[in-house]
């Protein structure tokens, strides 16, 4: 036997020593380590698809209310979004909630809609975003169906200048105040309105023709 054969055969029995002893070791926990890989990513995909399909059921639900409440069919689009308050996943239970009040309101019992927007105004576990809205939709039924005093409540904090509801606060805050005869508040919301150039154009525009129905009107001067 040649010495570099002799060195080969001590080199590789020296390599196989030491990955037995690497193995002796670290290979249990290698095992174990495996496995949970395994098993870690088998609940992800799991999970993945169970969030999925629950997910897919509650839009395909919310679709089935939305086609209800178009098609005239109140009673039946209110007890399907009454469901899905109940059983719905994700974002589904608030917007069935939300879609209730506005099938109430579409079928004349404004009163129940308002309180149903209220309510979820009032919910801290709701994004505050998503609760100012409920008040503004609130605010609007009440312009035709409440007092100015009503109005203000739900939608004066929106009409701050960093608000991104603001436009249509003021114009809802403006309508009831010139419902109820407050001129003069009426054209300051409504010509806040017409001269804010990040308004809407149909906003600023509805506005503008306020304010001159305001000035033409002779109650301010």
């Amino acid at each position: 036997m040649s010495d570099d054969s002799f060195i080969r055969e001590v080199n590789e029995e020296m390599r196989r020593d030491q990955a037995h002893a690497l193995w002796d070791r670290f290979g249990p926990a290698l095992l174990a380590l495996a496995v949970l890989v395994v098993v870690g990513t088998a609940a992800f995909v799991g999970y993945r698809y169970w969030d999925e399909t629950r997910a897919n059921r509650s839009g395909d639900a919310f679709s089935q209310a939305l086609k209800l409440a178009n098609e005239g069919k109140s009673d039946e689009a209110l007890a399907a979004l009454d469901a899905l308050e109940k059983d719905g996943y994700g974002a589904y239970p608030l917007l069935a909630r939300m879609r209730a009040a506005t099938v109430k309101a579409d079928k004349g019992d404004v009163a129940a809609a308002v309180k149903d927007f209220d309510e979820v105004a009032a919910d801290t576990d709701i994004p505050s975003g998503l609760r100012d809205m409920a008040r503004l939709r609130a605010a609007l039924l009440l312009v035709d169906h409440g007092s100015f005093a009503d109005v203000s409540s739900r939608v004066e904090t929106l009409t701050a200048d960093t608000n991104p509801l603001r436009h249509t606060a003021r114009e809802a805050l403006g309508l009831a105040a010139w419902k109820e005869g407050k001129a003069a508040d009426a054209l300051k919301l409504f010509d806040q309105i017409a001269s804010d150039d990040s308004a809407p154009r149909n906003a600023r525009e509805r506005a503008t023709l306020m304010s001159e129905l305001i000035r033409g009107s002779g109650g301010v001067s």
